[in-house]
C-alpha cells in the first residue's frame, strides 16, 4: 500500500485528472465508531471522492482527485480527528518478534489490580483480607490514569467531534467507579470518622481497565495472524540480485535492477524479478503463485516469476519486469485491495455503530436514575450504570466483518484464488448459475488442426501456406494451430498485407497479389459464399465435435471456397467432475462459446452437460456474451461468469461474480472480481466454497457481537452484572470474534477425483 506519490505533480496541466486510490495507515482506532468518525473526517477533505476505513488492517483507502499536498491534508484530517496517521502498511510490516510483544502495560495492570481482588478471593475462602482504603487508592489510581490514559485521550477527541466510541464508554464508566470510591473513602474519613469501614469499588475500575487492555492485546495478536498472508508474500522478495555484467557477477539491491539486465540465479534461490530463461535448464517451485506444489520444468525462453524458487540448475535470466510491474507485486496488490475493501454488510454495521454509543449513554443514564429514584443508594445506581457502559463497548462489532474477510482472502490466496473484490466474496456464496467459456476454460485451449479439405485449384500445402501467412500475427488459438501445423511441415510463409480482423468471425488480408478470407462457416454464410459442395463433410465434422473454419479467395468472380479446416480440442482434466460437483450443489452450469452448435454440443456431452436442458449457448458473438449473462440474471438468479480471454471481459464485468483464469489475458483478470492463478476448473468450485465459509464466519461473528450487547446491556441494567464481569465479557467478545475468524485458516480445498 502507499503506492501513490503526489510529490512534484504538475497541477497546472490541462489534461483531465482522474480519481486515484491512496492508502493511509491509522493508529489508535478501537471500535466501529472510530471507523465511522475517521471516514467522516476524510470525506470532508476537498478532493476526496470516497473513503473506506478498515479496523482490522488499521488503514484507509481514500479515492482522491490528485492535487498538491493531498496526502498531507489527509494525514492532518486523521490527526485532527484524534488518531495517528502512520505508514499505510505499518500493521503488515510490524515486527512480530515475540508472542508477548506489547504485553508490558497489561502486566503492570495485572500486578496492580490483582491485589485489589484479595477481598473477593478471601470471601470465597471465608477469610477477610480487606486492604486499607489508602492502599486501594494507591494501587487503582495509576491504573486508572496512567495505563488508562489512552481511553481519556481518545474519548476526549470523540467528544470534541460530537461522537462517541469505545474509549469514551470505558473512560466514563471506570472514572465513575473510581470517583465514587474516592468520594466514599474521603466521606468516611472526614465525615463518619476513620474507624468506619465502607465498601469501595476501586477493584472494579482497575480490573475493567486492565481487562480491556488485555482484550486489546489479544486482539492485536489475532490481527497479526490475519495479515500473515500479506507478510508471507512480502517475504518472497529477495533483497539482493546477482547482476551479470562485463566484470562478472555483482550483487546489487533488487531495487536497482533494470529491465533488460541479465541476472544469475543459483540453485535454491528465489527469482528476484520476472524474466526470461536465457541460459541453463531448471525446475521451478511456483507454489507461491499457483498453489501447485509440484515443480515445473523450465527450458530456454521459458517465463520466470519473481518470488518462485529455482531448483537444481544455475541459470541466467533476462529481466522483463521490475518493481510494481512484477507478477508478485500485482499479487500482493490484489490481496491488499481485497483485505482493505469493505463488504456491503459492513456498511450496515457502520450505520448501526454511528448511533450505538449515544444510545448506550442514554441507557446508562436511565439505569442510574431508575435505581436511584427507586430508593437504592447512589453508589449502587452508579455501579449499575458503569456496568452498562462497560458491557456495551462495540469492539467486536467493528471487527466482525473485516477479520473474516482478511482471513478468508488470505487463505484463498495461499491456494491460488485471488479475491480482489469484497463484494464478489460476499456474493459468490449465492451463485446459482455458473457460465463457463469453452475454449481455454473447460477445454485445454490448444486446438490442433485435425482435418484439411481443399477444392480444385489449390493443394493442401498451398492452402496451409496461405492460411498460416494470413494468421501469423494472430493470438487466436485456431490461428496458432494453423501456424503450428505449417511450421511442423516446414512450410515458409510470408508476411501478409492489409490484414483486418473481424471480431467473432475471422480475418482477411492479402498474401502476395491474392486476397483471402478465413473464418467461421457462419461468416461465410453471411458473405454469401457457396459452401454446398462441402456442407455434408462440414456437418459430419461438427457432429464429431470439431470446430470448422473455411478459407475463401476474393476473385473477380466473387468469393470462392478454397478449403475446409477442422480443429479439435480436449477437455481439461477434472473439468467433467467439477461440473458434476457444482450441479450436485444445486448450481446450474452453462457452457458458452462462439463455435458452431454441433461442435459445442459435442463437447458439452463429453463434459456431462445437457444441451437439451439449456446447458449450452453456441455461436455467441463476443459483443453478445454480456447480454446473455444479463439475461440469465433475470428472476433473481446470481450468476458467475468464468472466462480467460479479452472477448470474455464484458461478460465478466456483467456477471454478479466474474472469475478469470490466471492463464488468460490481463484484460479478463482486471474485469473479474476473482482470479484463479491456475487454469483449473476445480478452483471455481473452491472459490465458491471459500466464499461460503467466509460469509458464514461473518454471520457468526455479527451474531455473537450483537448477542453480547443485546444480552449484556439488560443484564447489566438490571443489576445481574458487576463492572468486572462486564469488562471481562466485553474483552472476550473481541477475542472470540477474532478467534472465530482465524478458524478460516484451517480451510483447505476439496479434492476432486480426476478420472
Amino acid at each position: 500500500m502507499g503506492r501513490i506519490s503526489l510529490a512534484g505533480m504538475d497541477t497546472t496541466s490541462t489534461h483531465p485528472v482522474f480519481p486515484t486510490p491512496l492508502d493511509i495507515g491509522i493508529g489508535g482506532m478501537t471500535c466501529a465508531s472510530c471507523v465511522a468518525r475517521v471516514e467522516r473526517a476524510l470525506k470532508k477533505v476537498p478532493g476526496v471522492r470516497d473513503a473506506t476505513v478498515n479496523l482490522a488492517t488499521e488503514s484507509a483507502r481514500v479515492v482522491v482527485v490528485p492535487s498538491e499536498q493531498m496526502e498531507a491534508r489527509l494525514r492532518r484530517a486523521v490527526r485532527d480527528a484524534g488518531y495517528e496517521p502512520v505508514a499505510a502498511n505499518a500493521s503488515v510490516d510490524a515486527q512480530d518478534t515475540s508472542p508477548w510483544a506489547g504485553f508490558m502495560p497489561v502486566a503492570f495492570g495485572l500486578a496492580l489490580s490483582v491485589p485489589l481482588t484479595l477481598p473477593m478471593i478471601g470471601d470465597l475462602l471465608g477469610q477477610h483480607w480487606m486492604l486499607s482504603a489508602w492502599l486501594q487508592f494507591a494501587l487503582a489510581t495509576p491504573v486508572q490514569f496512567i495505563l488508562g490514559g489512552r481511553f481519556y485521550k481518545a474519548g476526549w477527541h470523540a467528544l470534541k467531534g460530537l461522537t462517541g466510541n469505545m474509549d469514551l464508554l470505558v473512560a466514563i464508566g471506570t472514572t465513575a467507579g473510581w470517583a465514587l470510591s474516592t468520594w466514599l473513602w474521603l466521606s468516611s474519613v472526614f465525615g463518619a470518622g476513620p474507624g468506619v469501614m465502607v465498601h469501595l469499588y476501586f477493584e472494579g475500575s482497575a480490573l475493567v481497565v486492565t481487562l480491556v487492555l488485555l482484550g486489546k492485546w489479544l486482539e492485536a495478536r489475532a490481527k497479526r495472524q490475519t495479515t500473515s498472508a500479506i507478510r508471507a508474500l512480502h517475504a518472497l522478495r529477495p533483497d539482493v540480485a546477482h547482476l551479470k555484467g562485463l566484470d562478472g557477477e555483482v550483487d546489487v539491491p533488487v531495487a536497482e535492477v533494470l529491465v533488460g539486465d541479465l541476472l544469475v540465479v543459483k540453485p535454491g534461490e528465489r527469482f528476484p524479478v520476472d524474466g526470461l530463461l536465457l541460459e541453463g535448464q531448471t525446475q521451478v517451485d511456483e507454489s507461491m503463485l499457483t498453489g501447485e506444489p509440484l515443480p515445473i520444468v523450465k527450458d530456454l525462453n521459458a517465463a520466470l516469476t519473481g518470488g518462485s524458487i529455482n531448483g537444481e540448475g544455475r541459470i541466467v535470466m533476462k529481466v522483463l519486469a521490475v518493481g510494481n510491474e512484477t507478477v508478485l507485486s500485482n499479487l500482493i496488490r490484489l490481496v491488499e485491495d481485497a483485505q482493505a475493501a469493505k463488504a456491503p454488510v459492513q456498511r450496515m454495521v457502520d450505520q448501526i455503530s454511528a448511533v450505538f454509543v449515544p444510545v448506550v449513554l442514554t441507557i446508562a443514564l436511565i439505569t442510574l436514575l431508575a435505581w436511584w429514584l427507586t430508593g437504592q443508594p447512589f453508589e449502587v445506581a452508579v455501579i449499575r450504570a458503569v456496568a452498562v457502559l462497560v458491557i456495551a463497548c462495540p469492539c467486536a462489532l467493528g471487527l466482525a466483518t473485516p477479520a473474516a474477510i482478511m482471513t478468508g482472502t488470505g487463505v484463498a490466496a495461499k491456494f491460488g484464488i485471488l479475491i480482489k473484490d469484497a463484494q464478489a466474496l460476499e456474493l459468490a456464496h449465492k451463485v446459482d448459475i455458473v457460465v463457463f467459456d469453452k475454449t481455454g476454460t473447460l477445454t485445454v485451449g490448444r486446438p490442433t488442426l485435425t482435418t484439411l479439405h481443399t477444392t480444385p485449384g489449390m493443394t493442401e500445402d498451398e492452402v496451409l501456406k496461405v492460411a498460416a501467412s494470413l494468421q501469423s500475427g494472430s493470438e487466436h488459438p485456431l490461428a496458432r494451430a494453423v501456424v503450428s501445423r505449417a511450421q511442423m511441415m516446414g512450410l515458409r510463409f510470408e508476411a501478409p498485407d492489409n490484414v483486418r480482423a473481424v471480431p467473432g468471425r475471422g480475418s482477411e488480408g492479402e498474401v502476395g497479389v491474392r486476397s483471402f478470407l478465413i473464418g467461421s462457416l457462419r461468416w461465410m454464410d453471411e458473405l454469401g459464399v457457396d459452401t454446398t459442395a462441402m456442407a455434408p463433410r462440414a456437418a459430419e465434422l461438427q457432429a464429431q465435435g470439431a470446430t470448422v473454419s473455411a478459407m475463401t479467395e476474393r476473385t473477380s468472380q466473387g468469393l470462392i471456397l478454397r478449403s475446409l479446416m477442422a480443429f479439435g480440442d480436449e477437455p481439461k482434466p477434472g473439468a467433467k467432475e467439477v461440473l458434476a460437483a457444482l450441479r450436485s450443489r444445486g448450481i446450474k452450469t452453462v457452457m458458452m462459446s462462439g463455435d458452431n452448435q454441433g461442435a459445442v454440443e459435442a463437447m458439452a456431452r463429453r463434459l456431462g452437460l445437457r444441451p437439451e436442458e439449456g446447458d449450452v449457448m453456441a455461436e455467441v458473438l463476443p459483443a453478445d456474451k454480456a447480454g446473455r449473462v444479463m439475461a440469465l440474471k433475470t428472476g433473481g438468479h446470481t450468476v458467475a461468469m468464468v472466462g480467460d480471454g479479452v472477448n470474455d471481459a464484458p461478460a465478466l464485468a456483467a456477471a454478479d461474480v466474474g472469475i478469470a483464469m490466471g492463464n488468460g489475458t490481463d484484460v479478463a483478470m482486471h474485469a473479474a472480481g476473482i482470479t484463479l492463478m491456475r487454469g483449473e476448473p476445480a478452483l471455481v468450485a473452491q472459490a465458491l466454497n471459500i466464499s461460503s465459509r467466509t460469509v458464514r464466519k461473518i454471520r457468526q461473528n455479527l451474531f455473537w457481537a450483537f448477542a453480547y450487547n443485546v444480552a449484556g446491556i439488560p443484564l447489566a441494567a438490571f443489576g445481574f452484572l458487576n463492572p468486572v464481569v462486564a469488562g471481562a465479557a466485553m474483552a472476550m467478545s473481541s477475542v472470540s470474534v477474532m478467534g472465530n475468524a482465524l478458524l478460516l485458516k484451517r480451510w483447505k480445498p476439496e479434492k476432486y477425483i480426476k478420472q
